[in-house]
């Protein structure tokens, strides 16, 4: 075998001449935002039952669930909570459907507690895995919605999920 030198993707799209990808900032020296939210349910919610958390600004954005968490205090037996995403448009002008639990799957939450994103690799997206990091990269011409939700058991009066959202915008 022979020793080798090679380059990460970003860092010879940067540095390696002869490149001519882009470099974006959701990437490379981007700045991290955090968008915080509280909810509170008020009155009974059947199941399939939503609450819009955050909407990420338009334009190129990567979320980074291991920076990204909440505390929940959802009552109901069972219960099960999903993180996904509304419909939206992209940066082509083509439609991109709404997926209920495209950024997390079914997360227990039983109990009260603080959870970290993290934490929920075995919950996460289908398309948010080990690797890409467990970020999800949205390109969107007039922002994205994340949406909690209950799809398979009510939201007891004032059930609560308090928390943070962290991504990279350009």
């Amino acid at each position: 075998m022979a020793v080798t030198t090679q380059y990460s993707n970003e860092y010879a799209d940067q540095f390696v001449s002869g490149s001519l990808a882009p470099v974006y900032p959701t990437e490379v020296r981007g700045k991290d935002c955090t968008d915080f939210f509280t909810t509170a349910q008020s009155g009974a919610g059947d199941a399939t039952s939503s609450f819009a958390i955050v909407k990420l600004p338009p334009g190129r954005v990567r979320v980074y669930l291991a920076k990204s968490g909440m505390y929940v205090n959802w009552t109901t037996a069972s219960a099960t909570l999903d993180l996904g995403w509304d419909a939206y448009t992209d940066l082509n002008g083509d439609a991109v459907a709404a997926d209920v639990d495209g950024l997390i799957d079914g997360i227990s939450v039983e109990s009260a507690g603080v959870i970290g994103f993290e934490e929920l690799t075995a919950s996460a997206g289908a398309g948010v895995t080990a690797a890409n990091a467990y970020t999800k990269v949205f390109e969107s011409q007039d922002g994205v919605v994340l949406r909690l939700s209950s799809t398979d058991t009510a939201i007891a009066d004032t059930d609560s999920a308090n928390g943070w959202i962290t991504y990279v915008a350009a």
